[in-house]
Formats: structure tokens, C-alpha cells, sequence
């Protein structure tokens, strides 16, 4: 049985099931693969604020893994101690994978890497470390010995994504088909995501390239002009108060993440119960015509649940108009949701279709290794 390591940042996010998910997804598709798995994180101090944090951190991370049935098969660099795995245990299965896919460059530990025999970059934030590089701010992809990318538009004439130089290959995010299965029609359209994320807008060029609050700005009106409710589970701070307002005024329904998507279990409960996604864009993806795709929005249609979706290209890749409905703007976005809650049967049917022939866990991960592997 070959192995294959994932690296990425899980421990420093507890609460988050939708960012979980994002890392579960590759773990769970390479396992149905039939590859043993190994995961690598790092808690370092400065990460977390209090002892009491740091052991939230460590719950989490653990609930997470052990839930997912990946017991004895991570390792957490938490300084002088690991948990799970030792790091002797996780270098020794380390040197016998195929390779390290390495989440944004997230693990950048000398010895871990040099133990690696082929390390590999997941970039899933296309746009920002192309551009910390060219703007000398930041190097991510040092290290790397080849590059992914799920910004599927990377390399074209019309993507502003600087290539950097790099051999890029373009992978959507997988989605473990067992793990979403087709779930009965909701009520209202919502999504999961962060009002500005953890990344500063970037200025790039002459441009100034914006994150999802700058796109949903344009859309504050769009609640007053469609018959279903519409709700964010929008992680958003108390100080952007004029846009809580906003928002409110406009119609748009509020959620905590934490109340309603603090853990993998109920992050895919929250998606089920869904009638659809409207998924609004970081203002970076959607002007450089990136390319990128959500993972959630992959995650909705395997549930069937149709998805409303801010173009950044990616439909130009996927086939839009049933089940996945692509918009520009804010009249665009109004005629998509009509039209899903038009013939909801149908477009849940089309959506589940998408996800099955492009975003299948197996396929695509079979397919991405066979591209990166030694």
C-alpha cells in the first residue's frame, strides 16, 4: 500500500468545519484511493494566546481526526511535544510516501521537507502568494519541488494570477462522494464564509484586488429582490458595524459559523438543510479570472443542492445553467436564484451530476497524481 502526507493548518482553527472539511476532503479521497494517509501540522507558541487555547486547539484537532476514523495516522508538531504520531514515527512514514502535499506551504519545518521525497505545493488562496512573491513581500513556494493550484485558469492569457514563473497544475478541490450524499430540499439559500478572511487586500500592478466583502457590497440589495430567504453564516468582527447594519437592513439572514457549523458533523448538516449556496467570491479571484471553486460550493452540489455562483472563471471548466448557475452581477444573480427555485428537482439533480464527473474524490486525486507524483 503506497502513502501519501497531507500538510496543513487544522489545529489553529478550532471550531471551523468548513475549513476542516477542506483538509478532510484530500484525506478521505486519498484513503478511498486505497493510499495510507499521513497528516502533518504544527502548533507553535505564538499561535494560540493562553494554555487554555493551546489545549482547545489540541482537542479540536484531535475530535477532527479521530472522528473522521484517521486515528494513528496524524502528528501535530506542538513544539517539544507531538501529539499523535512522534516525529521520529511521522519522519520514518514520511520518507515512504509518494510525496507531501503541502497545504499554502504550511508546514515549513527543514527536517520535515528534507524527509520528503517530493514535496508539493496545494495553493487553495490563488492570487495572494503568486503576488506576495512578485511583490517580494513573501516566498510560500520555496521548498517545492511542483506546484497545484485549484485557480483552474492559471497560465491562460485572460488570468492575471502571475504564474511566477512556475509550472503550475490545476486541480479542483475533491469531494468524497460517500461523505455527501443527496439530502431532501431546504428552505433557504445560505452559505458559510468570512466577511474579510485572513488575508489584506493586495495591491498588485496598479490594481487593488478586494476580498467577499467587497463583492458583497454590490449585492446588498438582492434579498428584497427574490422569494427565498437568504442567509450568511458569516464569520464577521463586531467592528465592521456599518456592515452588520447593512446587511441587516437589506434583508440578508445572520448566523454564527460557530453556532451552526462548529464542527464537520454540523457544518455538513447546515449544507443539507439548505435549498441552495449563493457563493459570493473574494474580489482577488473573481478580477484576476482565476479560475477558482469553492470546496463548499463543491460540497453543496454533491448534496444536491444547487449553487448561485460569482464567476471567476470558472465557466470556462464546468458546465453552467442547471444545477450550478454562474452570475456577473447583481441583476445576473437575481435571474440565477429564480431560476433554481424555478425547477429546484431539476436543478438538484444537474447539481449532484456535476459534482459526481468533476469534483469525485478519486477521480480527481487520481488523476492530480498521476500529474505530480515521482
Amino acid at each position: 500500500m503506497t502513502r501519501v502526507a497531507l500538510g496543513g493548518a487544522l489545529a489553529q482553527r478550532p471550531g471551523y468545519g468548513g475549513h476542516a472539511w477542506a483538509l478532510l476532503n484530500y484525506l478521505l479521497g486519498f484513503r478511498a484511493l486505497g493510499h495510507e494517509v499521513l497528516f502533518i501540522d504544527r502548533l507553535e507558541e505564538g499561535m494560540v494566546a493562553s494554555d487554555l487555547e493551546r489545549d482547545r486547539c489540541i482537542e479540536w484537532f484531535v475530535a477532527v481526526l479521530e472522528g473522521a476514523g484517521l486515528a494513528g495516522s496524524y502528528c501535530l508538531l506542538a513544539g517539544s511535544e507531538t501529539i499523535g504520531l512522534s516525529r521520529h514515527q511521522a519522519l520514518e512514514r514520511l520518507e515512504g510516501s509518494l510525496l507531501l502535499l503541502n497545504v499554502m506551504g504550511f508546514i515549513d519545518d527543514e527536517e520535515v521537507l528534507a524527509a520528503s521525497p517530493r514535496n508539493v505545493f496545494l495553493d487553495i488562496d490563488p492570487g495572494f502568494g503568486q503576488m506576495w512573491r512578485q511583490l517580494g513581500l513573501s516566498d510560500v513556494f520555496a521548498g517545492h519541488d511542483a506546484f497545484v493550484t485549484v485557480g483552474e485558469k492559471i497560465g491562460d492569457p485572460d488570468c492575471l494570477v502571475p504564474t511566477c514563473g512556475l509550472d503550475w497544475v490545476t486541480s479542483p478541490h475533491p469531494i468524497p462522494l460517500e461523505e455527501w450524499p443527496l439530502a431532501p430540499k431546504g428552505r433557504k439559500l445560505t452559505s458559510v464564509g468570512s466577511w474579510r478572511g485572513p488575508y489584506d487586500p493586495v495591491e498588485f500592478e496598479g490594481r487593488r484586488f478586494g476580498l467577499r466583502a467587497h463583492e458583497l457590497r454590490k449585492l446588498i440589495s438582492l434579498p428584497s429582490l427574490v422569494s427565498p430567504e437568504i442567509e450568511l453564516a458569516l464569520e464577521i468582527d463586531p467592528a465592521d458595524d456599518a456592515d452588520l447594519e447593512s446587511l441587516r437592513e437589506h434583508g440578508w439572514g445572520l448566523v454564527d459559523p460557530a453556532a451552526v457549523a462548529a464542527d464537520p458533523d454540523a457544518y455538513r448538516m447546515y449544507i443539507e438543510a439548505s435549498l441552495g449556496e449563493l457563493m459570493v467570491a473574494k474580489g482577488i479571484y473573481v478580477e484576476t479570472r482565476s479560475g477558482w471553486f469553492s470546496e463548499r460550493s463543491a460540497a453543496y452540489l454533491a448534496s444536491g443542492r444547487p449553487v448561485v455562483a460569482l464567476d471567476t472563471g470558472f465557466s470556462e471548466r464546468y458546465p453552467t445553467g442547471e444545477g450550478l448557475v454562474a452570475f456577473d452581477d447583481l441583476d445576473g444573480a437575481r435571474a440565477g436564484i429564480e431560476a433554481i427555485c424555478g425547477d429546484w428537482e431539476r436543478h438538484s439533480r444537474a447539481a449532484r451530476e456535476i459534482a459526481v464527473e468533476h469534483f469525485e474524490a478519486k477521480r480527481v486525486l487520481g488523476r492530480l497524481l498521476e500529474r505530480v507524483a515521482p
